[in-house]
């Protein structure tokens, strides 16, 4: 599944605070964003197997699984998608095991929604940078690879 370039991205929040995700929410769909939320990491992972979203905002503690467990599993099946890790007990290890497990950024509750929308922006930002590196290297790869050919079937014909 691929996101389509002409709808706004889809953020999913997985909190299982239901006035933090009700917060968040509202915030971002204000901002044009389109939101879907889980209480848990089993419920997350179900939705992200769904659909695609563009950027997810984890939990560090969830009540079936570590958030950090969650973010490893998103980041092996679903690498594309930005994952912002949020927390409520900021600590130096939380914050260096979430990004040593691939967290694209971390935030500490409560968030300023300035911050959030700010940090969000610049995550979808990479999001797409990383997306049109990936189409440059595939236009590239078949460029060159058309040019092989054409070489390896000029040199039959001599």
């Amino acid at each position: 599944m691929t996101p389509d370039k002409a709808e706004k991205p889809i953020i999913l929040i997985v909190d299982d605070d239901a006035s933090i995700c009700e917060t968040l929410s509202t915030i971002l769909q204000q901002e044009g964003y389109r939101v879907d939320t889980a209480k848990n990491g089993k419920e997350a992972l179900q939705k992200a197997k769904a659909r695609f979203f563009n950027l997810a905002l984890l939990d560090i503690k969830l009540p079936d699984m570590k958030g950090t467990q969650l973010l490893t599993t998103i980041n092996e099946n679903l690498p594309k998608m930005r994952k912002i890790m949020l927390t409520g007990y900021p600590a130096l290890e939380n914050a260096v095991e979430a990004l040593n497990q691939g967290a694209d950024a971390y935030i500490i509750k409560p968030v300023k929604p300035e911050r959030l929308l700010t940090i969000i922006k610049e995550q979808l930002d990479k999001q797409k940078q990383n997306d049109k590196i990936t189409e440059e290297k595939v236009t590239n790869w078949i460029k060159t690879r058309a040019r092989k050919l054409e070489d390896q079937n000029h040199q039959n014909q001599k």
